[in-house]
C-alpha cells in the first residue's frame, strides 16, 4: 500500500518545477499506455486470498475502425478493471477481436471486384489467403485503437476467434452437440440474403415497418362434384406478396370462422397456373387479416411453412436463391420477385381476378449487413436445438445466479429465451469455421470429427469431402468467456479464471450474444459463465438520434481524443449514462470534461508549488492532524465520497461515482479548501505542516478515486505528486498509481458537526459574495459586514480570516444578536445568521441612484413601444405567430425588469 510505502518517501519534498503550466494530453498518454504495457502492469497480480476479477473483452470485428461503441465499452470495462485492480483483486481483462464472418468475406470480394476478379475465379484456398492477409493487416489497428483508449487488458492473453485454440473449442463443441443430439441438418424455412447469397439467423433481420399494398385477390371455387361451374363463386384472399401466388399449395382459413364452415374440404383454382388447392382449416390463420383467407405457400413464408407441414402440402419454390423467379413461375421465369409481382397484378386485373389494392404497412424483413430484402426459402441447413439449451439459461436469471443491469433487461431476456427458434448455423460463405463434417462420395454418410479425417467412419472409403459451408460467426463468439481461457484443455487460466465476473456490453446484442454464451458456458462448463450482465446503450448525436454515414452526423472518437484529450472523452462517456439508457454525445460536455482535466492539471500544480518547501511527503488519511474548521470539513467530505464513490461503482452507477469526485474535487476541494489553505498557509509552523499535508493527501486520495474515470492525467499528476524519478517496471507495483490501494473510508474522519458548520459557514460567504455581484462592488473593493450569529459566536470567530478573505469584506462584526437593525443596509439570511451589509460600503448611493432612474426609463419607452406595436391589429394578424409571441416575451421581460429596478431603487433609497 502506498499508504504504507509514503515513510520510505517522507523526506520527498514535491515540486510542481517539472510539471508543465498547461495539460498537453499528446505527451502524456503514449507515454504512460506504454509504460504501463511494458512494465506487465496488465497482467493479473496473483493474490490467492481474493476471488478474481475478470472480464471478457466482447470482440469488436476485425474488419471495423473504432466507433463510439468501442469506446464506451472500452471506458466502462475499463473503469471496472483498474477499480478492482486498485482493490487488490487478481484482475484480469482478456481481449480479442471477432473474424466478422459476412462482414470480413464482402470487404475481400470488394477488393478483388476492384481487381476485376472473383472468389470464385480465384478460388477457395486463394481467397482465403487474401483474407488473412487483409486481417492481418486490420487486426493490429482495433488492438492500436484499444490502447488509444487507455484499455488495460492483457495483451499477452489476446485471443481471435479464429486462432488455432478457438478452432479447437469451435469443433470440439460442434461435435459433442451433434453427438447428443443438438446439432441436426435438414430443411427448414430460413432466411436467406440475395445479396449476401446465405442463410443467416432471425436475430440478423432487422425488421423495418414500410409502406406497402395488401392485395385482394379472387381465387374460382373447383365446383362440387355433378355441379357445373359457377363464374360467380371465389374464396378471396389477401396478401401483401402476390408474386408468390404462383407458389401457392392451398388456402387455409381459420376452423372457427363460420364464414368458411361450407369451403372447408374444397379445392379452388389457382388464378394463373390452373392448379387445384385444397381450403384447410388451421388456427394459425387470422380470420381479422384481409377477408380472413390467406394463401398458404410454404416455401416462401414461416408461417405458411409450418401450416403446410400440419396439412402434408407440397412446397413449390418459385423464386430463387438469387431473388429471380424460378421456371416453377411459369411465364415469369426469369423476373426479379419485384418485377414478376408487378407483371402478376397486371395479369389478375385483366382477367378481372382483382377485388382491390389497399395502403398497407409491411414489416420488410432486411439483412443487417447489407440491408437487402431477406427472402424465406426452404433450404437443406445446419440447425442448433435450441430450447434444451434455453432452459437451464432460463433458471439462471431467474434463480438470481446471474444478476442483469439495469434489472427491466431481464424481461427482454426471459422473453426471448422462453419464444425462442432453433439456430440456423451454417452459413453459405468460405470465411469463417468451416463445418466439421465429411460427406462419403461412395455409401453417402456423414462424418462428424474432431480431428479431419482421411476415410469415411462407416465405410472406410478415401473418396470424402467435407461441407462447403461455415459456421454463423456466433458459433465462435458464444464460447467467448471459456474458448479465450483454454477450453477444452484443463488451463490454468480456464481453472483459475473461469467463470469470469462481469460481461459488459451494449443492449443490443443480448440475444445475439449474451443469452448464447450464458446457455454455453451451462452447458460445456456446468456453470454459469458470469454473475453479472451489465448492458450500457447507445451513444446517440446531441439531437439523441442513431449516429449514422447518412445523416453525416457520425463522430470519430479518435478525432475527439485528438482535440479534446482521452481523459476527456472517457469521462464524458462515463458521466452522460446510466445502465441500459442511450445517452446523448454533446460536444460542450467533452469540453467542460477537457476543462476538469485542465482544472485538475492546474489545481495540482498549486498545492505542489505551494507545499514545496514543507517537508512531510504525502500522510495517510488516519495521520492527518487536523487544526482548522476548514480541514474536519474536507477530512469529512473525502470520507464520505469514498464512501459513496465505491459503493455506486460496486453497484455499476459510473456515472454518478464519476460526477461526485467532479464536483468533490472542483467545488469542495478547489473552490473551498484549497481557497481556505491559502488562508492557513499564513499561519504559525504547526498550521502551515498540517496544511500542506492534508493538501497533499486530499489530493493523493482523488487522484485514486479519478484513476479509473481519467487514467492519464491522474497518473502524470501522481508520479509528480510522490517526486519519483523515471519510473522504470522493476518499481512495480510501488511506482505508478494503476497499482496503487484504493482509497478507505476513515470513519474516525466523520464529522457531521463541521459539515454542519463549514457548510453555514459557505452559505454565508456565498450569500455575501452574491450580494456584492448584484451591486457590481469592484472585485477589489473590501466591504464593511455585520453578522448575526447565535450561539456560534466561537465557531465564527475562529474564521473570520477566512471570512475576510473568501468574501472580501472588512474585518466583520461579529454579534450573538443585532437589536437595532443598520439603516441604509443590505439584510441577509444564511440559515440562522443574519447579515447585514451597510449599502455606503458598497457604492455611491447617489450615483447609484441616478444610473437606476436612467435604466427605468430606457425600459419604460421600450414597454410603450412594444404595446403600441401589439396594439396594431395589422401587425397581430399578418405577422408569423412566433414573431407576435416572441414581441410579448419582450413586454414581459421589460416590464419584470422596470419593477425589479424599481425594487431595488427603494431598496437604496431607504
Amino acid at each position: 500500500m502506498i499508504e504504507q510505502e509514503k515513510n520510505n518517501e517522507a523526506d520527498a519534498t514535491p515540486s510542481a518545477a517539472t510539471l508543465p503550466k498547461t495539460y498537453e494530453p499528446q505527451a502524456v498518454e503514449g507515454k504512460w499506455y506504454q509504460f504501463w504495457e511494458e512494465g506487465g502492469y496488465f497482467k493479473p497480480r496473483p493474490n490467492p486470498t481474493r476471488k478474481p476479477f475478470v472480464i471478457s473483452m466482447p470482440p469488436p470485428n476485425v474488419t471495423g475502425a473504432l466507433h463510439l461503441g468501442h469506446a464506451i465499452t472500452s471506458t466502462v470495462e475499463d473503469i471496472l478493471v483498474r477499480y478492482h485492480r486498485m482493490k487488490g483483486d487478481e484482475t484480469l481483462w482478456v481481449p480479442g477481436e471477432d473474424h466478422a464472418g459476412i462482414a470480413t468475406q464482402t470487404v475481400v470480394e470488394r477488393l478483388l471486384a476492384q481487381e476485376g476478379t472473383d472468389r470464385h475465379e480465384i478460388g477457395r484456398e486463394a481467397f482465403l489467403e487474401r483474407v488473412w492477409a487483409w486481417v492481418g493487416q486490420y487486426k493490429s489497428r482495433i488492438q492500436n485503437q484499444h490502447r488509444r483508449l487507455g484499455a488495460s487488458c492483457d495483451w499477452s492473453r489476446e485471443r481471435f476467434t479464429l486462432d488455432d485454440g478457438l478452432s479447437t473449442s469451435v469443433r470440439e463443441v460442434f461435435v459433442r452437440l451433434y453427438e447428443e443430439g443438438l446439432i441436426y441438418r435438414g430443411k427448414r424455412i430460413i432466411n436467406w440474403c440475395p445479396r449476401c447469397m446465405s442463410a443467416i439467423s432471425d436475430l440478423e433481420v432487422n425488421h423495418v415497418d414500410t409502406p406497402g399494398t395488401l392485395t385482394y385477390v379472387r381465387y374460382p371455387l373447383k365446383p362440387l362434384e355433378g355441379h357445373d361451374a359457377d363464374p360467380t363463386e371465389y374464396i378471396h384472399v389477401a396478401t401483401t406478396r402476390p408474386e408468390t401466388i404462383l407458389g401457392d399449395t392451398a388456402v387455409a382459413v381459420n376452423p372457427k370462422d363460420t364464414r368458411y364452415k361450407d369451403l372447408i374440404g374444397r379445392h379452388a383454382i389457382l388464378p394463373i397456373v390452373g392448379r387445384e388447392i385444397p381450403i384447410v382449416a388451421d388456427e394459425a390463420v387470422d380470420a381479422a387479416f384481409g377477408t380472413g383467407a390467406v394463401k398458404v405457400t410454404p416455401a416462401h413464408d414461416p408461417t405458411d411453412f409450418e401450416i403446410g407441414q400440419r396439412h402434408s402440402l407440397l412446397a413449390i419454390q418459385v423464386i430463387g436463391f438469387d431473388a429471380k423467379m424460378t421456371a416453377e413461375a411459369g411465364p415469369y421465369v426469369g423476373q426479379d420477385r419485384y418485377e414478376a409481382r408487378k407483371n402478376l397484378v397486371a395479369d389478375l386485373e385483366k382477367l378481372g381476378l382483382i377485388d382491390k389494392i389497399e395502403e398497407y404497412t409491411v414489416p420488410l424483413g432486411l439483412c443487417q449487413r447489407c440491408n437487402t430484402v431477406v427472402e424465406p426459402l426452404i433450404s437443406l441447413q445446419w440447425f442448433v436445438k435450441m430450447m434444451p439449451l434455453a432452459t437451464p439459461a432460463l433458471a439462471a436469471v431467474k434463480y438470481g445466479l446471474i444478476k442483469v443491469v439495469p434489472e427491466r433487461f431481464e424481461k427482454v431476456y426471459t422473453d426471448w429465451l422462453e419464444n425462442i427458434h432453433d439456430w440456423t448455423i451454417s452459413r453459405q460463405l468460405w470465411w469463417g469455421h468451416r463445418i466439421p463434417v465429411w460427406y462419403c462420395d461412395t455409401c453417402g454418410q456423414m462424418t462428424v470429427s474432431r480431428e479431419d479425417p482421411t476415410n469415411c467412419a462407416h465405410c472406410d472409403s478415401t473418396s470424402i469431402h467435407q461441407d462447403e459451408d461455415v459456421l454463423d460467426t456466433w458459433f465462435s463468439s458464444w464460447l467467448w468467456p471459456f474458448s479465450t481461457l483454454g477450453w477444452p484443455e484443463e488451463t490454468h487460466d480456464l481453472l483459475r479464471y473461469y467463470p469470469t465476473s462481469v460481461m459488459e456490453t451494449g443492449y443490443d446484442i443480448i440475444f445475439f450474444w449474451v443469452a448464447r454464451m450464458v446457455m454455453a458456458g451451462i452447458h460445456f462448463m456446468g456453470t454459469v459463465p458470469f454473475d453479472t450482465i451489465y448492458l450500457h446503450g447507445l451513444v446517440r448525436d446531441a439531437k439523441g438520434e442513431k449516429m449514422s454515414k447518412s445523416k453525416g452526423n457520425v463522430t470519430d472518437p479518435l478525432e475527439v481524443m485528438d482535440q479534446y484529450g482521452t481523459d476527456a472523452l472517457r469521462f464524458t462517456l462515463a458521466t452522460s449514462s446510466t445502465p441500459g439508457n442511450d445517452m446523448k454525445l454533446v460536444e460542450e460536455r467533452i469540453v467542460g470534461n477537457r476543462n476538469f482535466a485542465n482544472k485538475i492539471w492546474n489545481a495540482s500544480r498549486f498545492v505542489l508549488m505551494t507545499t514545496a518547501e514543507i517537508g512531510g511527503g504525502v500522510p495517510a488519511l488516519n495521520e492527518v492532524e487536523p487544526q482548522t474548521l476548514a480541514d474536519r470539513w474536507i477530512l469529512h467530505r473525502l470520507t464520505k465520497l469514498t464512501q459513496s464513490v465505491t459503493r455506486l461503482i460496486d453497484e455499476f452507477q459510473l456515472g454518478e461515482a464519476g460526477r461526485q469526485i467532479n464536483e468533490f474535487f472542483w467545488s469542495d476541494y478547489c473552490d473551498w479548501y484549497v481557497e481556505a489553505a491559502k488562508v492557513q498557509m499564513q499561519g504559525d509552523e504547526r498550521a502551515r505542516h498540517s496544511t500542506a499535508g492534508i493538501l497533499r493527501m486530499v489530493l493523493d486520495q482523488s487522484l485514486r478515486l479519478l484513476h479509473p474515470f481519467m487514467p492519464f492525467v491522474t497518473e502524470e499528476v501522481w508520479q509528480h505528486l510522490y517526486q519519483t524519478s523515471e519510473p522504470t517496471p522493476e518499481r512495480w507495483p510501488a511506482s505508478a498509481l494503476i497499482v496503487a490501494s484504493w482509497p478507505y473510508a476513515a470513519m474516525l474522519a466523520i464529522d457531521d458537526e463541521a459539515e454542519e458548520q463549514f457548510t453555514l459557514l459557505q452559505e454565508v460567504i456565498t450569500r455575501i459574495r452574491d450580494a456584492r455581484n448584484q451591486m457590481n462592488v469592484e472585485q477589489s473593493r473590501r466591504i464593511p459586514a455585520i453578522l448575526a450569529v447565535g450561539d456560534l459566536l466561537d465557531v465564527f470567530a475562529a474564521q473570520v480570516p477566512l471570512i475576510e478573505f473568501l468574501a472580501r469584506v472588512e474585518k466583520p462584526e461579529l454579534h450573538t444578536v443585532v437589536v437595532e437593525k443598520p439603516q441604509q443596509a443590505m439584510s441577509l439570511l444564511a440559515g440562522a445568521v443574519e447579515i447585514y451589509l451597510p449599502l455606503a460600503g458598497m457604492l455611491d448611493i447617489g450615483k447609484e441612484l441616478q444610473r437606476l432612474d436612467k435604466e427605468v426609463v430606457q425600459a419604460q419607452q421600450e414597454i410603450v413601444r412594444l404595446q403600441a406595436k401589439l396594439a396594431n391589429e395589422n401587425f397581430v394578424t399578418r405577422a408569423k405567430p412566433e414573431v407576435v409571441e416572441k414581441e410579448r416575451e419582450r413586454l414581459a421581460a421589460q416590464e419584470e425588469r422596470v419593477s425589479k429596478l424599481q425594487a431595488r431603487r427603494a431598496e437604496l433609497a431607504g
